[in-house]
C-alpha cells in the first residue's frame, strides 16, 4: 500500500539537546499511530515539522500529492479580533476554497454562456463532489453544536481556553482530512465529546498521527504506537495494551545488555589502565569500542523516577460533612440541596459535562467559595492538599528550588524518613540543573509536577485533583498512579482521563447539570456501560455497593464442590506465585539471551493474568465461608 507519508532520516536538536536523530518511519491509509515519549523530548516538535510549523535539521518527508493534511495544535491560536462566523468565513479550508470557486465559475457561466465557462463549471462540481461540499452548511451547524458552540456571533477573544479547542476541533473535522495530525486531542474536552471523537476516528478511514495521554482513546483508536526514547523511533504494530507488553519486553532485554556491557567495561577499563602510552592502530580502534561499550553500560531510561511517598497525618472520625448545599451563579443552579458524609478512604471520582459545576463543587468542600445556602463541616484532623486546575500562581523570576524551601526546607516521608528539597525535587524528575531554573522557563508539564510537589510537600490527608493528568506524559502518570494506590487518605479527583479514574476511584459524583449530582456507586466504565432506563441504572448502582440484585436468591453458604475449590485454590495460587518470583529472579540475574529472556517473560505475563483469576474466585469464595 502506497505510504500518505515518508519520512527518512529526520533530525532535530535544540542546542545542546538531541532531540531525535536520523529517524524513519511511513504512515499508509487507514494508519492510526500515536507517538508517545516522555515530556521534553521531542514528540510535540516532530508534529509540528511534519505539519510544517518547524524545520528539521536533517532529513526530509513527503506526503502524497493527492491527500490534504490537518493539524490540531494543543493550544490553537485564532484571531481573538474575530466572531465566530468571520473566523469560519476566514479559515481557508480546502471545502471554502473549492465552494467560493464554484460560486465564481457559476456566476461567470450565468454572465456568458462559453465552452470554457461550461467546462470550469464542470470542473467545479466535479471538486465539490469529491470534497462532498454540497452539504458544508449542514454539517458545519452539526459539529457546531455536537462541540457545544451555539452563540456564533461572539468574539474568539471571549472564548475560554476549552471553547477554542472545541471550536478549532470543529474545523479541522469539518475539512474532512485524508492525514490528520493532532497533539493532545482530548485536553479541555469533557469524557462525553471524548468519547464521540473516539467512535469517530475508529470509524474513520482517515490517516491519523497523534500525540496523547489518554490511554482509552490509545487503546481503542491506534493500532501503531511509536515510542520515541533516547533519540531513537521504536514501532509497535499494536494498540497502547500491546505496546506495554512488548516495550516490557525491550526494556528487560536493554537492561540485560547493559548489565553485559557494564561487566566488559570494568575488563576494558583494567586493559586500558595497563596499556603502553605508544597507540598503535589496534589499540586505538579497541579505545573506540570500548566508548561505545560505555556508552550501552551507562545508558538509563530518561527522566529518573518520580517517588511520592510522603506522610499523612492521623484522622479522625469526623471527616467532612456537606448538609444541604446549594449554589447558584444568577439563574443557573450549580448544587441544588446536596448532603453528604466522606468516610475514611474514600475514593471519589467527580465526573459530568464542562460546566456543570465540578470545580465549584471543589471550591465549595475548600473553603474556596461560599454555599448560597447549607454549611460544610471540616473535620479537625483533615489536612486539605489541593491540585487546581489553571495551576498556582508563581514568581516567574524565582528559581524552582526555591519556590520548595519557601514551603519545606525537609520533607518527611511515609517511613518516617526526612529528605531535602532538592532531594525530593529529584523525585519529582526536576534534575539538580532544572532546581535552578525560573519558573518562567519551565514548560506546562513542568509546572504540573511542581505544582503537584507543592501539594504533596505539606503532607495532605484529604487530596483534591483538578483535572490532574493535563500535560503529564504517560510515565508520569504511571508513577503518580502508584502513589495514589497506596494514598491512605481520602482522594477526590475531578478527571476526563477514564483510564485515571477507573483505577483510582471506585465511587462516583455524576455532575448531570441543574443543580443535580448523582451520587453513584462503581467505577466509570461500569457507570458509562449500565443499563439506560433510570430504574436498571439503581439497580445496577445497588449490585455494585452490594454484591447481589433484588432478583437474586440469597447466597448464604457453599456447595460441597465450591468448598473443595476454595480449598484448593490457596495452594495453586502460592505456586503461582513461587513460579512467578523464580522466573522474575532469573531474568533479573541478567545471564538470559534474547530468546529465553522473552520466552520467560511471556510466562510472567500468563502467569500473571492466571494469579488473578484465581485470586478473583478465591474472593469470591471466600465471603461465604
Amino acid at each position: 500500500m502506497m505510504n500518505y507519508l515518508s519520512a527518512e532520516n529526520i533530525s532535530k536538536a535544540f542546542g545542546d539537546q538531541l532531540l531525535f536523530e536520523g529517524i524513519t518511519f511511513g504512515l499508509s491509509k487507514g494508519d492510526k499511530a500515536a507517538i508517545i515519549a516522555r515530556n521534553g523530548t521531542g514528540k510535540t516538535t516532530l508534529l509540528r515539522i511534519l505539519a510544517g510549523m518547524e524545520s528539521a535539521d536533517e532529513g526530509e518527508f513527503t506526503f502524497r500529492n493527492d491527500i490534504r493534511v490537518a493539524f490540531l495544535e494543543q493550544a490553537p491560536e485564532l484571531d481573538h479580533s474575530l466572531t465566530i462566523d468571520e473566523l469560519i468565513v476566514s479559515a481557508n479550508t480546502s471545502i471554502l476554497t473549492v465552494i467560493q470557486r464554484y460560486e465564481q465559475v457559476l456566476k461567470e457561466h450565468s454572465d456568458r454562456h462559453t465552452e470554457e465557462t461550461a467546462r470550469n463549471l464542470e470542473t467545479a462540481t466535479a471538486e465539490m463532489d469529491r470534497l462532498h461540499a454540497w452539504d458544508y452548511e449542514r454539517r458545519l451547524r452539526q459539529l457546531l453544536d455536537l462541540f457545544r458552540i451555539t452563540n456564533t456571533t461572539q468574539k474568539v477573544g471571549k472564548l475560554s481556553g476549552g471553547e477554542i479547542k472545541r471550536l478549532a476541533m470543529a474545523l479541522v473535522l469539518l475539512d474532512e482530512p485524508d492525514f490528520l495530525i493532532l497533539d493532545e486531542p482530548t485536553n479541555h474536552l469533557d469524557i462525553d465529546m471524548i468519547e464521540w471523537l473516539e467512535e469517530y476516528l475508529s470509524r474513520s478511514t482517515l490517516t491519523l498521527l497523534m500525540v496523547t495521554h489518554d490511554r482509552y482513546f490509545l487503546d481503542r483508536v491506534c493500532n501503531r504506537i511509536f515510542e520515541l526514547s533516547l533519540g531513537n523511533l521504536y514501532l509497535y504494530q499494536g494498540n497502547y495494551e500491546y505496546f506495554l507488553e512488548k516495550r516490557m519486553v525491550r526494556e528487560d532485554l536493554r537492561k540485560v545488555e547493559a548489565h553485559r556491557a557494564g561487566r566488559l567495561m570494568k575488563r576494558e577499563l583494567e586493559w586500558l589502565r595497563r596499556m603502553p602510552k605508544a597507540r598503535t592502530g589496534k589499540s586505538k580502534s579497541r579505545i573506540d569500542a570500548f566508548d561505545k561499550i560505555k556508552e550501552k553500560a551507562t545508558l538509563v531510561e530518561e527522566g529518573g523516577d518520580l517517588v511520592l511517598r510522603v506522610k499523612s497525618p492521623r484522622m479522625g472520625g469526623k471527616i467532612l460533612e456537606l448538609e444541604n448545599l446549594e449554589k447558584r451563579y444568577g439563574s443557573v443552579s450549580i448544587i441544588n440541596d446536596f448532603s453528604y458524609k466522606f468516610a475514611k478512604g474514600e475514593r471519589l471520582g467527580v465526573i459530568g459535562r464542562n460546566g456543570t459545576g465540578k470545580t465549584t463543587f471543589l471550591n465549595l468542600i475548600t473553603g474556596q467559595e461560599a454555599p448560597d445556602a447549607g454549611i460544610v463541616i471540616t473535620g479537625e484532623t483533615i489536612v486539605s492538599g489541593y491540585y487546581r486546575q489553571m495551576g498556582a500562581t508563581w514568581k516567574e523570576d524565582q528559581r524552582v528550588i526555591d519556590a520548595v524551601k519557601d514551603i519545606a526546607e525537609v520533607v518527611t516521608l511515609e517511613d518516617g524518613r526526612t529528605i531535602s528539597a532538592s532531594r525530593f525535587l529529584e523525585h519529582f524528575m526536576f534534575s539538580p540543573e532544572a532546581q535552578y531554573k525560573k519558573i518562567s522557563k519551565l514548560s506546562g508539564g513542568e509546572l504540573r509536577r511542581l505544582h503537584l510537589l507543592t501539594v504533596l510537600i505539606r503532607n495532605p490527608n484529604f487530596l483534591i485533583l483538578d483535572e490532574p493528568t493535563n500535560d503529564l506524559d504517560l510515565f508520569a502518570l504511571n508513577k503518580l498512579e502508584e502513589f495514589l494506590l497506596a494514598f491512605k487518605g481520602c482522594l477526590v479527583i475531578v478527571s476526563h482521563d477514564r483510564y485515571f479514574l477507573d483505577k483510582l476511584t471506585d465511587h462516583l459524583f455524576v455532575f448531570e447539570g441543574n443543580g443535580s449530582i448523582r451520587d453513584y456507586y462503581g467505577s466509570y466504565s461500569e457507570y458509562r456501560f449500565q443499563p439506560e432506563s433510570p430504574g436498571e441504572a439503581r439497580k445496577v448502582a445497588k449490585v455494585q455497593k452490594t454484591g447481589k440484585s433484588a432478583q437474586d436468591t440469597p447466597k448464604t453458604k457453599l456447595t460441597y464442590k465450591e468448598q473443595q475449590e476454595y480449598a484448593r485454590l490457596e495452594p495453586q495460587i502460592e505456586e503461582l506465585e513461587e513460579e512467578k518470583a523464580v522466573l522474575e529472579k532469573e531474568i533479573g540475574a541478567g545471564n538470559l539471551d534474547y530468546d529465553a529472556l522473552k520466552q520467560k517473560s511471556t510466562r510472567i505475563s500468563a502467569l500473571m493474568e492466571l494469579i488473578d483469576t484465581k485470586m478473583q474466585r478465591w474472593m469470591e469464595l471466600g465471603q461465604y465461608v
